[in-house]
């Protein structure tokens, strides 16, 4: 059975590069790209904490992109998309709570010591520590006020999590 989140993180980050494309150009897209990954991954490892739920995950599905879409009017010509299967709802959601957030990104960090997957994600300071290069990149990606709409759905079960995760941090 499989353990790893890579499906459900490289299409959380697509959708979240779709809905919030960066400015053009190709160092823009990867910049973009590498924060919009750090979130997918650090979310997908919180809302799936154990091997067990991680197998979970890819026997039942994770449910689509289709709530996300209606939500933002997203493009209905890529509706087909095989990857948008694999797009969580739940992930996205929290993942916007870290991109419009680079302080409950270190806590959601620091929470992640505590979940199986503590010691398999690297450094994501592009994530908690943003350049300024990163934030103009990712200016409509990190938007508090329209990641509000998508951060808003799940954003009390992140922040139960992380307080219950670490009290001494809230």
């Amino acid at each position: 059975m499989p353990h790893d989140l890579t499906p459900v993180v490289t299409a959380c980050t697509r959708w979240l590069l779709a809905a919030y494309p960066p400015p053009a150009g190709a160092l823009n897209y990867a910049l973009a790209e590498a924060q919009a990954r750090q979130a997918a991954a650090l979310a997908a490892h919180l809302r799936y904490p154990t091997d067990l739920d991680v197998q979970l995950l890819h026997l039942l599905g994770p449910g689509g992109a289709d709530q996300l879409d209606w939500l933002t009017q997203g493009d209905p010509h890529s509706q087909d998309a095989p990857w948008r299967s694999w797009v969580d709802e739940s992930v996205v959601s929290w993942a916007a709570c870290l991109l419009a957030d680079p302080a409950l990104s270190a806590r959601a960090q620091q929470a992640l010591e505590q979940t199986e997957h503590g010691g398999e994600r690297g450094g994501l300071l592009r994530l908690t520590f943003p350049g300024p290069r990163d934030s103009e990149a990712a200016a409509l990606l990190r938007h508090p006020d329209l990641l509000e709409g998508i951060a808003h759905r799940h954003r009390a079960g992140l922040l139960e999590l992380l307080d219950a995760a670490s009290p001494t941090l809230a």
